[in-house]
C-alpha cells in the first residue's frame, strides 16, 4: 500500500510539473523531480494509458537524438467554476488545459432565505446540460469563487459581508445537492490559482494579484503557493486604512482603501468635483449615475475620461494615485517578482496608470522599483474561470491544500470514479 501511495504522489508531481511548467521531455523531468529515468518512464507511460498525457513535439536537440516531449491532455478532465455575486452567478465549464466550453449568467440573490437552496439548483442544472453528450470530458468537481473570506477551501463555510453571508455552509451544501467534490475559496485567491496554474505562475514563484472593479482585493503567491492565513482571510486588500477621516466603507470602517478606489468609492469622487466645479454643462463628466448600477456608470465614467473630460480624467489619476502609494506598501512587505493587475477595471488602466505609476514608484523601497506590473485582459466570465482552476489545480498541488475534496477529484482524474 505504502508503494501505491508513493506512486501516486509520484505521479501528481509529474502531472504538477507539466500543469505549471509546460511540455518537457522525460529526461527533464527525472531532472526535475529526481527521479530515475526508469520510473519516469513506467509513470509517464501509465498517465498516457489514462488519456492524461500525450506526446507532442520533437524537442531540437544539439547532437545525438531529438527528445519527445510530453504535455497535459486537456480533454482527461473539466471543472466548473461558480462565481457568486450581489446580484447574479457566472458559470463556467473549464477543460484541465484551462478552454472554456461553456458559459451561463443567472439570476441570484443572496439575502433570499433559501439562497444556498437556489445556488445549488443552479450549479445542478449547468452540471446536467453540461455533462451531456459522448465527447465530454470527465466532470472532476465544483470551484466556488465568492467575495469574501472562506475557513477552509474543502469544507468551504463562508464569510461575505457583501452578499449579507456569515457561517454560510456553501461546500456542505452543494456536496450534498451534487454529490461532487466542491472547493470554496475567496474570489481573488482563485484567480491566484488560475494565474499559477495558466499564467504567471509558470514563471514566477512569488507574485502578487491586485483587483479592481466593485471591490479592491489582492492574492498573496508565494513559493508557488496561495498564503490564505490563519482563517483563510488574508489579502483583503480593500480595507487596508488610506484615511480615518475619509469616506465609510460596507465593512463599517471609515477610510479603507476600496472606501477610495472602489467603483462607489470613484463614483462619489466624481459626484463630489462636479459639484465643486458646478459643471452644469451637457455633456460633462457623470456625476454618481446610478449606484444600483456602479460598474456600468464607472464604465460610462471611464468613457468619459477616454474622451477627454477633465474631471473624469482627475478621478481616475487621483484613485490610481492612492491605488499605487497602496500597491508600493503591499510589494515592500511582501516581496514578489511581479505584480498582476486584474477585474472590471482594468478596462480603464490607462486612466488609472497616470497616477498609479508614479506614485508608485516613489513609495517602493530602493531595489525593488524595477518590479513588472502586468495588467491582463478581462471579460465577464474571468471571475469564474477562476473558481474552476480551483479544482483543476488540484492535481498539481502535491502539498495538498484542498484536502480529503482534492483527494476526490484526483481520483476522479485518475479514473478510479467512486
Amino acid at each position: 500500500m505504502a508503494g501505491t501511495d508513493r506512486g501516486d504522489l509520484t505521479r501528481t508531481a509529474i502531472l504538477a510539473l507539466l500543469g505549471t511548467v509546460g511540455p518537457l521531455s522525460r529526461s527533464e523531468i527525472a531532472r526535475e523531480l529526481d527521479l530515475s529515468p526508469a520510473t519516469v518512464t513506467q509513470l509517464t507511460r501509465e498517465l498516457m494509458s489514462h488519456g492524461m498525457l500525450a506526446e507532442l513535439d520533437l524537442k531540437p536537440s544539439r547532437g545525438g537524438r531529438p527528445a519527445q516531449r510530453l504535455g497535459l491532455v486537456g480533454s482527461a478532465g473539466r471543472a466548473l467554476g461558480v462565481k457568486v455575486t450581489a446580484d447574479h452567478l457566472v458559470i463556467v465549464d473549464v477543460r484541465l488545459d484551462g478552454e472554456v466550453l461553456g458559459s451561463w449568467e443567472l439570476p441570484f440573490d443572496p439575502s433570499a432565505r433559501d439562497a444556498l437552496d437556489e445556488l445549488a439548483a443552479a450549479v445542478e442544472s449547468v452540471v446536467s446540460s453540461s455533462s451531456a453528450g459522448e465527447e465530454v470530458p470527465p466532470l472532476l468537481g465544483v470551484g466556488v469563487g465568492v467575495p469574501g473570506s472562506v475557513d477552509d477551501q474543502a469544507v468551504g463555510t463562508v464569510n461575505a459581508p457583501t452578499l449579507g453571508w456569515q457561517a454560510m455552509p456553501v461546500g456542505e451544501r452543494l456536496r450534498r445537492r451534487l454529490a461532487l467534490p466542491v472547493l470554496v475559496e475567496n474570489d481573488v485567491n482563485a484567480l491566484a490559482a488560475a494565474e499559477r496554474l495558466y499564467g504567471r505562475g509558470r514563471t514566477h514563484r512569488d507574485f502578487l494579484v491586485v483587483t479592481i472593479g466593485r471591490g479592491v482585493g489582492a492574492a498573496i503567491v508565494a513559493d508557488g503557493r496561495v498564503y490564505r492565513g490563519a482563517r483563510g482571510g488574508a489579502g483583503e486588500f480593500g480595507h487596508l486604512p488610506v484615511d480615518p477621516d475619509g469616506p465609510e466603507c460596507g465593512c463599517g470602517a471609515r477610510g479603507c482603501l476600496e472606501a477610495f478606489v472602489g467603483s462607489a468609492g470613484l463614483l462619489a469622487a466624481a459626484q463630489d468635483a462636479t459639484a465643486r466645479d458646478g459643471d452644469t454643462r451637457d455633456g460633462g463628466a457623470p456625476d454618481g449615475g446610478d449606484q444600483r448600477d456602479p460598474l456600468g456608470a464607472v464604465a460610462a465614467l471611464g468613457r468619459a475620461g477616454a474622451d477627454g473630460d477633465p474631471v473624469a480624467r482627475a478621478v481616475f489619476a487621483q484613485a490610481g494615485a492612492i491605488l499605487g502609494r497602496a500597491t508600493a506598501g503591499l510589494i515592500n512587505v511582501v516581496d514578489p517578482e511581479v505584480v498582476v493587475v486584474l477585474g472590471e477595471g482594468t478596462a480603464d488602466w490607462p486612466l488609472w496608470r497616470d497616477g498609479f505609476e508614479p506614485a508608485l514608484r516613489a513609495q517602493l523601497y530602493p531595489g525593488r522599483r524595477d518590479i513588472s506590473v502586468e495588467v491582463e485582459s478581462w471579460d465577464d466570465t474571468s471571475w469564474a474561470q477562476g473558481a474552476a482552476a480551483l479544482v483543476l489545480a488540484t492535481p498539481f498541488d502535491a502539498a495538498g491544500a484542498a484536502g480529503e475534496q482534492g483527494r476526490l477529484v484526483r481520483a476522479r482524474l485518475i479514473g478510479a470514479q467512486p
